[in-house]
């Protein structure tokens, strides 16, 4: 078991509620861990759909899922909060001093006052392709995210998809993998027109190989695989393949939520609206997970949540000192604190 992480706040979920979070919480000087299963923050905004403009932000006529994220970051970075990506929390569980135990699937441990769960709609899982057999493989060959760039080197790595993950990864594998291959069914691609400049630039130097079609079959022994069989216009090829990795988007789940004894209604959270407190005390959850009479599944809305979840956390963290309410543009104090002063 690692080394226990101490912190004020543990938030479950690094979407754009989550991340606002970060700035509500650290204006009352209280210190954030933030844990998505996800290898990037911004969650379904920024993994889904990061070209897609986005309308009702307020004071942003127009912005993209990606530019929202970067924006975020840049608000919450005086308060330095720290990441745990490709991770999903196993274990929750209160202390007898009424702190919480929170443990992920990399054996991480955090001891956290309050607990935030801003998970969308659950944890994102990744879809597994229509492969025969695929899940053989699964945890061995074939992983649906990369958690550590150094299991890849020296490896055939096929990598399918067309948006941002696949070609990202594929950018980043490259340098260290044997071989790269990019298959996608359509020659356009969803992701950032850098990424498939670049991608392509690759692939005309040698250093990428892109075939357009879909894998159809796998070859193997013992969950590691040899070979795959890419089906295109022109027929089948065989190429050596000794790590897969599939991106073709994400499902949406309660997962382990589901068993940490909150009162759930249609795999959503209700909660108190001053506060945005689950049936557990010191639990709170904000954005689309939470339920409540009137609720709008808007980013706006998640924001508002977390301004209100953060007057009550602070009471949990610091509960013999006062709190005065303060704005942005008149007091010195947050103005140090967000570095403008």
């Amino acid at each position: 078991m690692s080394e226990i992480i101490k912190t004020d706040v543990v938030i479950i979920g690094a979407g754009p509620v989550g991340l606002f979070a970060v700035f509500e919480l650290g204006l009352y000087d209280l210190k954030c861990h933030l844990i998505d299963i996800l290898d990037r923050p911004g969650g379904q905004c920024a993994e889904l759909y990061p070209e897609k403009p986005i309308y009702d932000i307020p004071a942003w006529p127009i912005i993209s899922g990606h530019d929202l994220t970067e924006k975020l970051l840049e608000q919450i970075k005086p308060f330095s909060p720290q990441f745990h990506f490709n991770r999903m929390v196993t274990k929750l569980e209160r202390q007898a001093d009424g702190s919480f135990h929170v443990e992920t699937d990399e054996a991480e441990v955090f001891e956290a006052k309050v607990v935030v769960i801003a998970a969308g709609g659950g944890s994102f899982q990744p879809k597994r392709p229509p492969v025969p057999g695929i899940e053989a493989y699964e945890g061995k060959s074939v992983f649906y995210s990369v958690r550590r760039m150094e299991e890849f080197r020296g490896e055939d790595i096929l990598i399918v998809g067309g948006g941002d993950s696949a070609l990202d990864w594929a950018l980043n594998l490259q340098p260290i993998a044997r071989s790269l291959t990019v298959v996608h069914r359509r020659a356009e691609f969803r992701a950032a027109p850098d990424s498939v400049k670049k991608m392509f630039e690759l692939v005309e130097s040698g250093s990428v190989r892109f075939e357009l079609g879909q894998v159809s079959g796998l070859k193997g022994e013992g969950g590691q695989l040899s070979h795959a069989t890419i089906k295109g216009n022109e027929g089948e090829v065989d190429i050596p393949v000794t790590r897969l990795l599939p991106f073709f988007g994400l499902t949406m789940k309660l997962g382990p939520i589901a068993d940490w004894g909150l009162n759930l209604n249609e795999n959503l959270i209700p909660v108190n609206v001053e506060t945005f407190e689950t049936s557990e005390p010191g639990i709170f959850a904000i954005g689309d997970i939470n339920s409540y009479p009137g609720k709008l599944k808007l980013i706006l809305s998640g924001f508002h949540e977390a301004a209100l979840m953060t007057q009550a956390a602070k009471h949990i963290v610091s509960p013999n000192e006062r709190i005065v309410f303060q704005y942005t543009t008149s007091s010195t104090s947050l103005q140090k604190k967000l570095g403008v002063s």
